[in-house]
């Protein structure tokens, strides 16, 4: 089916939802189906002023607009849900639709991350055993799981192999549409046809989205109002930036002394929980072998992360399991270049739990990282002990209310 078609039937699977609008990267989906969009509220520009949610329809239809599908029209809720990609994956729970959940990737690693933080909200739980695990996708898979949605980026999913246009439209058409925004977490550049087009989001911008979808207005609206108090507490208490430490946040492999970094304060829901903290990043002007888009990652050495020196290490791996911390630690100290590291000097060597994160991930993070960098500020940060749950904060040190989140994923956001 060529791209300017506008004539194609209706979608066969499912009579109670439609595909509408164009896939922006090149018009993949032409024309537009049945109830118009209603119209958006307010927009962010950044992740310290999230967008709120869009109103939805009184009736049963309605439209949500997402770069890059297009307006995308549903009759009623989805309840069974495709994902790949951990971002989508933590607004589903958050929105108490873990369960809703048939695919993502990599679910194993999910679920043993996620249970680490989700031990701290009462009520909370998820269990994806024996999930697909979804990437590369199957179309033939995708055909016998008969998702009510994908949230996934068509965009990303063009990447795979041996998916292009009328794959995307056939499974968007015959089992249910596509629904998702990837590239946003770096800002990446979009593959080849659908570069002139793609939008950015913010995380709560792109969450608010998928809140739509699933009619949970109510769930973003007071998972945003937490954030942006804890965002208040945070920039009230941040010391001036001559007092700020430098932080390098990293991830080092596991089968060589490679050590790849990843830029702190550039655009993109990777940094959501390290750009409002505003500390200097030790890795902003490092040189070496670059990968990803736009030098905001690289690769580096011992030597290279000595030059960099930073007074706070933030090392990726230990959460997700694929790392020890206090082997990280007694390797760099007895390193003979890394020992003279401040960070390792002085102690500050911390865990974090993953880059790709979703409004949950997202406020743990954030108050984690934040103790981590200014415990004069926000209390002590006390340690991650390897394979136990994030790390109880008592409650008057806690820069958000478990039990409120808690509340609110479960149902009770009055």
């Amino acid at each position: 089916m060529s791209r300017d078609d506008t004539s194609r039937e209706a979608p066969t699977r499912r009579d109670y939802m439609k595909y509408g609008g164009a896939v922006v990267g090149g018009s993949l989906f032409a024309g537009c189906v049945g109830q118009s969009e209603l119209p958006p509220t307010e927009t962010s520009t950044g992740d310290e002023s999230p967008t709120r949610a869009e109103p939805t329809a009184a009736d049963s239809g309605y439209s949500v607009t997402l770069s890059p599908m297009g307006p995308v029209e549903f009759e009623s809720v989805p309840q069974d849900v495709f994902t790949i990609l951990g971002h989508h994956v933590d607004m589903l729970v958050a929105l108490g639709r873990g369960d809703a959940i048939n695919a993502m990737h990599a679910p194993e690693y999910h679920q043993s991350l996620y249970r680490k933080f989700l031990q701290r909200l009462e009520g909370v739980a998820v269990d994806w055993d024996g999930l697909y695990s979804s990437w590369p996708p199957s179309k033939e898979k995708l055909y016998e799981l008969d998702s009510d949605v994908h949230i996934a980026d068509p965009a990303k999913v063009a990447t795979a192999e041996g998916w292009d246009d009328n794959s995307l439209e056939e499974i968007a058409s015959h089992v249910g549409p596509w629904f998702g925004n990837t590239l946003s977490g770096t800002h990446q550049k979009p593959p080849s046809g659908w570069a002139d087009t793609y939008e950015y989001y913010t995380l709560w911008d792109l969450f608010g989205k998928v809140a739509r979808v699933f009619r949970e207005a109510d769930r973003y609206e007071a998972l945003r109002a937490v954030r942006e108090s804890m965002l208040q507490t945070i920039r009230a208490g941040l010391p001036s930036k001559s007092e700020r430490p430098s932080a390098a946040l990293v991830l080092f492999s596991t089968s060589d002394e490679t050590i790849w970094g990843y830029k702190m304060n550039y655009p993109g829901y990777y940094a959501a929980h390290t750009r409002p903290l505003g500390a200097t990043d030790a890795l902003a002007d490092a040189v070496g072998d670059g990968y990803g888009d736009d030098g905001r990652n690289i690769t580096l050495d011992s030597e290279l992360l000595l030059e960099a020196d930073p007074d706070v290490l933030l090392v990726l791996g230990p959460m997700t399991g694929s790392h020890n911390l206090d082997d990280i630690r007694s390797q760099l100290e007895h390193n003979e270049v890394t020992r003279d590291i401040t960070a390792v000097q002085e102690g500050q060597i911390y865990a974090q739990g993953a880059r790709r994160q979703g409004p949950i991930l997202n406020l743990f993070q954030t108050e984690m990282t934040a103790k981590q960098l200014y415990p004069e500020q926000f209390g002590t940060w006390p340690g991650y002990v390897d394979g136990d749950p994030c790390p109880e904060i008592p409650a008057e040190e806690q820069l958000f209310d478990r039990q409120r989140v808690a509340d609110i994923i479960t149902g009770e956001t009055q």
